[in-house]
């Protein structure tokens, strides 16, 4: 597939270009439409040649990124483009396709973490964004790109993706800020009515198919191999060079000190392979010495990445993913796999799985403490229980739990748990609204009760 945007020579002279992640020696331009290797079939990784970065030493990073964090000055003040020279340098800024996402708070859960006996807890609520999940971060990305595709003579005319929710809010609403007509496809009966309404509400062609998400994804494939349509899923890794601004943007809210696990949930994986791509770039770099242990945390019903991870990762398993609360990661047979097992494997990392009931209280119990939870928070949050207690989590590490999206978009979740009303779930915090009359001595009587007085 041909570049419309720059030429072989040009691209000789570029410092940052597609590459395969398993060694194929081609370069290929960030403007072409392509989205594996053509000689092998492999995925294709962003690679940012280090040493032009290396002119600025890490002090100098540094301070540069901690200098546009709170900026207004277009794009910087974005916690993606604050970041530019290491995400697409080559991008014109009438191009950037940014709603200043990022920056999001990184919230100590002093309460919940005293109560699991791991104080120095930190949850990154990376749902505390415009579309309310880090699918915002890669997509701005992506998004920009096709904008500058399109500028300079690409055949690309729509934007493209299969979604379990999050990523196809994402797409539809950076695709009409960008004014390019996007394509959702949408496993039918499956992503919650918060999710389904954000791409209708942004315009987009929505489409939802009789099959699962791994059936979408296989026909969103087809479809996009027109150069038309451009794909958007994370097994296109522009979308990586923004979500890994997610573990830059954590160890510089540490004022540069890495933390001693970073526990995410996942289903195609993309996200915990940009965790692992940012750290190697500052550790590349010089700005940091170590790297964090990632945890890859899994819906048992949706577990191929943790049913790898107990073979040693000898054979990429693929599964059927069952239906789960946590229906963003409902997903059997991962794309991002290979690039995940380096990310395990390259940071002593630790892949393990939770189960309804298990992701539901945990979601529930940190709620009690003033959060409010995604399903798949909750995964994250159940596994981080199992690891503290069978001690491989310590009561003095620092320990970060990525939360992915906003609790907001998942009340019918959260209204089934208080009424009791999910499958398999034992709603132990279950705390129901009571209906009363409106009697003044009933009331009062009703919160003694309650207060136990």
């Amino acid at each position: 597939m041909s570049s419309a945007v720059e030429s072989k020579s040009d691209l000789e002279n570029q410092t940052v270009y597609f590459r395969c992640i398993a060694g194929c020696t081609a370069k290929h331009s960030i403007f072409d439409v392509i989205y594996t290797c053509p000689s092998c079939g492999s995925l294709l990784e962003v690679h940012h040649e280090r040493e032009p970065l290396r002119k600025r030493n890490p002090y100098q990073w540094q301070q540069l990124f901690d200098s546009r964090a709170s900026t207004s000055d277009w794009p910087y003040g974005s916690g993606v483009w604050g970041m530019r020279e290491w995400v697409i340098p080559s991008l014109a800024n009438e191009n950037v396709v940014s709603m200043f996402e990022g920056n999001s708070n990184l919230f100590w859960a002093e309460r919940l973490g005293q109560q699991l006996g791991v104080p120095d807890l930190w949850i990154k609520l990376c749902g505390n964004s415009h579309t309310g999940s880090f699918k915002d971060l890669g997509m701005t990305v992506l998004v920009s790109v096709v904008k500058q595709m399109m500028a300079q003579g690409s055949p690309v005319k729509a934007v493209a993706c299969a979604s379990t929710g999050d990523t196809s809010a994402a797409l539809a609403a950076y695709a009409a800020y960008a004014g390019i007509p996007a394509v959702i496809f949408l496993p039918a009966g499956k992503v919650s009515t918060a999710q389904l309404i954000q791409p209708v509400a942004n315009g987009a062609h929505v489409l939802a198919l009789d099959t699962d998400f791994d059936g979408c994804m296989k026909i969103v494939q087809e479809v996009t191999q027109d150069n038309s349509i451009y794909l958007a899923n994370s097994m296109n890794s522009l979308r990586i060079e923004g979500q890994k601004t997610v573990g830059i943007e954590i160890v510089r809210q540490f004022d540069w000190e890495v933390p001693d696990w970073i526990v995410i949930p996942v289903g195609n994986l993309g996200n915990i392979s940009a965790l692992h791509k940012g750290f190697r770039l500052m550790l590349d770099l010089g700005l940091i010495t170590r790297m964090p242990r990632l945890v890859a945390a899994q819906a048992a019903k949706a577990n191929p990445f943790y049913e790898s991870y107990k073979n040693g990762f000898k054979e990429k398993i693929r599964v059927t993913a069952q239906d789960t609360l946590a229906n963003a990661i409902r997903i059997g047979d991962p794309v991002s796999y290979a690039k995940a097992e380096r990310a395990i494997v390259e940071t002593d990392g630790i892949v393990e799985q939770a189960t309804e009931d298990e992701l539901a209280a945990a979601a529930a119990h940190a709620d009690l403490t003033g959060m409010f939870t995604c399903p798949h928070t909750g995964v994250a949050l159940a596994v981080l229980k199992k690891l503290i207690k069978r001690g491989v989590i310590k009561s003095d590490d620092k320990t970060v739990v990525i939360s992915t999206a906003h609790g907001l978009k998942f009340t019918d979740f959260k209204v089934a748990y208080h009424e009791s009303r999910l499958e398999e779930v034992t709603s132990q915090y279950a705390n129901p609204a009571v209906h009363l009359p409106a009697d003044a001595d009933a009331v009062k009587a009703e919160i003694e009760k309650r207060l136990g007085r």
